[in-house]
């Protein structure tokens, strides 16, 4: 039994430490989606799946609520698979190792996946418990959200009955959301030539960790350090000082996520190699001043190592490095309408080197589509000057607020009703699958809730346990309160 039962409310935490038990990472979410489907039929709901692998669950209305409108509760069955280095553990295979850390519940050295497990848990919770009162249900488990939103691309039109979405998949109690940024994946290939390190060289490895990495569009503000171009900003610096030769450089796991980690393989005249670490613990120190407030556990290593590739070309190696140096990164503009809110950005998220090819993938933000489109043709003409080719893909809309939403005004009076106090209405960077939705259900009434989530999309993800209690009061008070059919 996990320590989560201890903790209120019931069955929202068991529940969700059943679903860290199950392994679930983007693409491998289907033992979970198996384990849900034969729960829902154990309690005869009506379950379906779609051709994409979305679940939809139905219940009927609580007794004396059968005309009220149409509900569906929607969370993503995927999680964030993010790890340290020195954590042994596959996502594939191993469960989630919850506990309780003061106020919040966060994992062994893992993401949490809180970030939408505890949405997905209240959902279910909401069909579990019979105490609590609403009218006709549906549950929306989405596959592959934080991969590509595959589930919510793949959403037909006539599926739902319902009139209202509450979108579970928001990271800060008391706050209410009513839109979100669009996104676009963008990958960079530049072609490498490679040749013999030349006699008398030193090979090294130099490693940045210790940062705190997190959400590429909700952390995105907060000026962290990204691996991908600290590294780049240090051999671009460095590299014609040291007669450097570049093997390799590889930083990221996934384009949502902001580079915690990244390593690259150099090699140096012997007679450098005292002026390497000089320059490295000189850059160690000025990283540690830029960054003072955001990054306290930033650290660089350094130590030699054996390599068979060959080196690049000082061709390829100068137009790497100054592609990955220029390469913007991070807020480029912030709202003019949503006051304090990102409007446009980019992740440099992912640096993968072969022997004949390097490959960076950025996942682009944006509150509006000319937005994204302006950090693409950035993108698109730093290429052309490298020598590199372009793909972008993946494009997914934003969600456009609505202030006459009626079930924004709903949640906002609900909320006010119960904490005494009038919540915050807003437009978050991140990307949630509204938008998307909004296409086969253009007039469908949206509004996106959750509880205080920190650090979600790396190892430092925490849920506030009291925050998660707030959202359940909030999401149950909503679902007594929805208003009757026209």
């Amino acid at each position: 039994m996990s320590e989560l039962s201890t903790l209120s409310p019931q069955p929202l935490w068991d529940i969700f430490a059943q679903i860290c038990s199950i392994p679930h990472p983007s693409y491998h979410e289907e033992a979970l989606a198996s384990h849900i489907i034969e729960w829902a039929k154990s309690k005869d709901f009506y379950v379906e799946r779609d051709e994409v692998g979305n679940i939809l669950i139905r219940k009927l209305a609580s007794k004396g609520m059968e005309n009220r409108k149409v509900v569906v509760l929607q969370a993503h069955l995927d999680m964030v698979p993010q790890k340290n280095n020195d954590t042994q553990h596959d996502f594939k295979k191993d469960p989630i190792r919850p506990y309780i850390d003061g106020d919040w519940v966060t994992a062994d050295g893992t993401t949490l996946g809180s970030d939408n497990g505890i949405g997905m848990a209240s959902a279910l919770a909401v069909l579990a418990d019979e105490s609590v009162k609403h009218g006709p249900l549906e549950v929306l488990l989405t596959m592959t959200e934080e991969a590509g939103m595959d589930g919510a691309f793949g959403l037909k039109s006539g599926w739902l009955q319902a009139d209202i979405l509450i979108n579970t998949d928001s990271e800060e109690e008391g706050e209410i959301y009513m839109g979100c940024a669009g996104g676009i994946d963008f990958t960079t290939t530049l072609p490498l030539s490679r040749e013999t390190l030349p006699a008398g060289y030193k090979t090294l490895q130099l490693t940045i960790k210790g940062l705190k990495g997190g959400h590429s569009g909700g952390d995105i503000h907060l000026g962290l350090g990204n691996a991908n171009k600290l590294l780049a900003r240090f051999l671009s610096a460095y590299a014609n000082e040291l007669n450097l030769k570049l093997i390799h450089l590889q930083g990221g796991t996934l384009r949502n996520a902001i580079p915690r980690e990244g390593s690259t393989v150099i090699a140096i005249p012997a007679d450098k190699l005292e002026k390497l670490h000089q320059l490295k613990d000189s850059y160690l120190e000025t990283l540690k001043t830029e960054y003072a407030v955001v990054e306290t556990n930033l650290t660089l290593l350094l130590d030699e190592t054996e390599t068979s590739s060959q080196t690049l070309t000082t061709d390829s190696q100068t137009r790497f490095l100054s592609m990955l140096n220029t390469m913007p990164n991070g807020v480029i503009r912030m709202s003019d309408v949503a006051k304090g809110v990102v409007e446009t950005s980019l992740n440099v998220g992912v640096v993968t080197m072969d022997e004949d090819k390097v490959e960076v993938i950025c996942l682009i933000r944006s509150l509006i589509e000319s937005g994204k489109a302006y950090v693409v043709d950035i993108l698109n003409s730093l290429a052309k000057l490298s020598g590199a080719e372009t793909v972008a893909s993946g494009n997914y809309p934003g969600w456009q607020p609505d202030a006459d939403s009626p079930v924004m005004h709903l949640v906002r009076e609900t909320y006010q009703q119960l904490f005494d106090k009038i919540p915050n209405i807003m437009v978050i960077h991140a990307g949630l699958e509204c938008g998307l939705f909004k296409k086969p259900y253009p007039d469908m009434d949206m509004v996106s809730i959750g509880p205080t989530i920190r650090g979600a999309h790396s190892p430092d993800e925490k849920v506030h346990i009291k925050s998660v209690g707030q959202y359940w009061q909030l999401l149950t008070a909503i679902l007594k309160s929805i208003p009757e059919k026209e």
